[in-house]
């Protein structure tokens, strides 16, 4: 398999069980690590509980709860966990404190040889290297609630992380079928910054009785909720028009008193006569022939997930709502 020979997760909460899933069933052994031996253990019988139950759903492959429970092991500790592993994943809760704590004990247990990767979905990374040694060795590795199905995650130097370490853990992210993508070390990153805003509006509608958090759900997964994952906002923005954004701007900016501002990003490429699609030159479109393969995608993209979401609320005799929710995001070492 290559690198790494051994991967230790400490934190067995819901996330970290999830990401020692992915692991074992790319190959490679695991030890889960949380408080105590005990809590390690009983996290390992419910991780094996869900494998099974996903094997059994056709969610991972035929005998893949076997390999999860051939290739992960419930350390003894922390320190028991550490001891010669190639990678550790910290997914401990999201307290900077608790972060901390559990750092320094990885640091001064695993080999200065060992990559260090946080599962902090906002604390800066930068500041959480000042507990570890070598602090080359170490970056953050944002995964996604839940782990197992959620192919992104975000990568986050923090300022001495070394090249080499970078493109190790991104090889391997993409090796266990992830999508890294590297992000800036500012707090929030990318998604959580992009998705607090977002809920931050949305609150703001229902509470001016704009519409309920029922009908809120329905117009952003039934819009522009549903063309995100083939396009991004840049190439959304594009396949719109940069003019017809502008326009919206001003008319946002009049109604809600400086909550929206149009981005000097979108005004200067406007200024420099970038429409988008229409014109062939916006934030991610360079050419004609660019932008009418794009369009041409996204009609075949939109009515697949038409198709998609229809077979998936007709076999869900609920809302489609999912199970887990962000506030599970990071259980770890001492929410047992």
């Amino acid at each position: 398999m290559g690198w790494p020979g051994r991967v230790a997760v400490v934190g067995a909460g819901y996330m970290g069980q999830g990401i020692a899933e992915v692991l074992a069933l790319a190959g490679f052994d695991c030890a889960l690590a949380d408080q105590s031996a005990e809590l390690a253990q009983a996290a390992l019988g419910h991780l094996l509980a869900e494998a099974d139950a996903h094997e059994a759903s056709g969610l991972i492959p035929s005998g893949g709860s076997s390999v999860v429970g051939s290739r992960v092991r419930a350390a003894a500790s922390i320190e028991d966990a550490v001891v010669g592993a190639d990678l550790v994943v910290e997914a401990v809760f999201e307290l900077r404190e608790v972060k901390e704590a559990v750092l320094r004990r990885i640091s001064d247990a695993a080999s200065p040889l060992a990559a260090i990767a946080t599962n902090t979905s906002s604390i800066s990374i930068s500041s959480l290297s000042a507990c570890v040694t070598h602090p080359e060795r170490f970056l953050g590795a944002h995964w996604f609630n839940p782990p197992q199905f959620v192919p992104g995650v975000e990568v986050i130097s923090c300022g001495a992380t070394s090249g080499r370490v970078l493109e190790q853990v991104e090889d391997l992210l993409r090796r266990v079928g992830k999508q890294p993508a590297r992000a800036g070390d500012q707090p929030g990153f990318v998604a959580n910054r992009l998705q607090y805003a977002l809920f931050q509006e949305a609150a703001a509608v229902v509470e001016e009785g704009i519409a309920t958090p029922e009908a809120v759900d329905e117009i952003v997964r039934s819009t522009f909720g549903f063309r995100l994952p083939f396009f991004g906002p840049f190439a959304i923005a594009d396949m719109a028009g940069l003019d017809i954004y502008r326009g919206t701007y001003a008319i946002l900016e009049d109604a809600y008193e400086g909550r929206f501002v149009a981005p000097r990003l979108l005004l200067d490429l406007i200024a420099g006569g970038a429409l988008g699609a229409k014109n062939g030159r916006g934030f991610v479109i360079g050419n004609a022939d660019q932008a009418a393969a794009m369009a041409a995608s996204r009609n075949r993209a939109y009515v697949a997930m038409s198709r998609l979401v229809d077979d998936f609320r007709s076999a869900s005799p609920g809302d489609g709502t999912p199970d887990e929710t962000d506030d599970r995001d990071h259980e770890s070492v001492d929410k047992h």
